[in-house]
């Protein structure tokens, strides 16, 4: 019993840390599959998002998706290519998917990046952070607008 209640405030207290880490992440209203309203004032930057996607150290946007880019050769075939991505969904539908794919599919494998709370497995150094900032999801959502034809 005593373990129960060890276990139990253990629980309450990484929840409270949690929501309190949260609480400097931009607050944002899904409608219906979107999240219409961007998340900074300043406009995204498709350069700078383009940077966030291809590098597979900061968005690691390419270890799961193929990209309509020359450059890296090597790109991931578990979610679906993102050629066209920009004419088939509008930004507040990517920008959801970026935020909380989860939101989409609960059974997505692909991460949420600017969530903390509710996930599993994260490694310490990152636990409370989201993996974008909001500016940086607003970028990557402007990159993703540009991807309007077919695979190159």
């Amino acid at each position: 019993m005593k373990a129960l209640a060890l276990l139990l405030s253990g629980a309450l207290v990484a929840s409270l840390a949690n929501a309190a880490q949260a609480e400097g992440l931009v607050k944002y209203t899904i409608e219906g599959d979107a999240i219409r309203a961007p998340l900074v004032r300043e406009p995204g930057d498709a350069a700078r998002g383009r940077k966030i996607v291809l590098d597979r150290s900061v968005g690691g946007c390419v270890l799961c998706h193929a990209f309509p880019e020359p450059e890296p050769r090597f790109m991931g075939d578990i979610g679906p290519p993102l050629a066209g991505v920009g004419a088939r969904l509008s930004a507040g539908q990517l920008r959801l998917r970026v935020v909380d794919s989860s939101r989409i599919d609960p059974k997505t494998p692909m991460p949420a990046y600017y969530r903390t709370e509710g996930l599993y497995d994260v490694a310490g150094p990152y636990r409370g952070k989201p993996i974008l900032d909001a500016q940086q999801v607003e970028d990557v959502v402007a990159y993703l607008r540009t991807l309007r034809g077919a695979q190159r």
